[in-house]
């Protein structure tokens, strides 16, 4: 589905806003996940809901990708996001989880965010005993939740 908009200034978010019929006819509910393309640049991302207006959130990064800036009229296309979205968990830490119950129950409840947090924090390691000790203490702290 495609649409045409600005890219706005940041107050409180940059971003394009999506009418309101383009979102009812995505049929993916008020706030859908979906495939944004522009200017040949697409990602992964959820509508949202600001001041009862439905923006698409576009950070610096997406910007640049796209070659737009704030002022510019934009053509949008949306899809609704047809794969599960899911955080690959690296194969040790996986195995943690799988070792502790409590724990895998818990990384299960949390967020997508907040799963990409523990997987960066422990990936973010540069010697491999850094990364045994931060997988313990991800397993630690998720089995007392």
């Amino acid at each position: 589905m495609r649409f045409r908009s600005e890219v706005e200034p940041p107050e409180p978010m940059r971003g394009l806003e999506v009418p309101p019929e383009v979102v009812e006819a995505l049929e993916g509910g008020k706030r859908p996940r979906v495939r944004v393309t522009l200017n040949g640049h697409s990602w992964s991302t959820r509508i949202a809901i600001m001041r009862g207006r439905h923006l698409i959130g576009l950070s610096k990064a997406n910007r640049a990708a796209a070659g737009v800036a704030v002022g510019d009229q934009v053509e949008v296309e949306v899809a609704l996001e047809a794969e599960p979205v899911s955080v690959d968990v690296p194969a040790d830490f996986a195995t943690a989880l799988d070792g502790t119950p409590a724990a895998r129950a818990a990384y299960e409840r949390l967020t997508l965010s907040q799963q990409r947090q523990h997987v960066r924090v422990i990936e973010a390691a540069k010697k491999p005993e850094t990364r045994a000790a931060r997988i313990t203490k991800a397993v630690a702290e998720l089995s007392a939740r």
